[in-house]
């Protein structure tokens, strides 16, 4: 594989980084390098664009991004980029639908604006469907 990142995560918020830890052990173990970014759909939504329309002239090929409550960070990456995103949904002490909120924000994308969803809190997966996405 490449010596630079190939796949960039992206949460919301730092308390989200230990919920993706699945992903980066799973990205450290197949070799593939990645990044780590913590840009929020809301609060910095100037940043999300920027990440996601300059993510292929900095080498990434597949972004997987993780969020919970509102969800709305996956598609907005989508939005900006025409690389495979996959989004994570996560689990928040403030969900009242213990994720499921949160899942059905990823899966329900318009046409045009595709982002593969994983289970709940299956961060692994997300990085599993990034290397057979990365190996095609």
């Amino acid at each position: 594989m490449s010596e630079g990142p190939l796949v960039g995560i992206l949460v919301g918020s730092e308390s989200d980084r230990e919920r993706m830890e699945g992903a980066t052990k799973e990205l450290d173990e197949a070799g593939v390098a990645y990044e780590f970014e913590v840009r929020s759909a809301h609060r910095t939504p100037g940043a999300v664009a920027e990440y996601a329309q300059t993510a292929r002239e900095r080498g990434l090929r597949v972004l997987i991004c993780g969020a919970g409550l509102s969800a709305a960070l996956p598609g907005a990456v989508a939005a900006h980029t025409d690389l495979p995103v996959i989004g994570v949904p996560l689990r928040s002490s403030l969900s009242v639908l213990d994720g499921l909120d949160a899942l059905l924000a990823i899966a329900q994308m318009p046409p045009g604006i595709p982002v593969a969803t994983v289970g709940v809190d299956s961060a692994r997966n997300a990085a599993a469907l990034a290397i057979r996405i990365l190996n095609r």
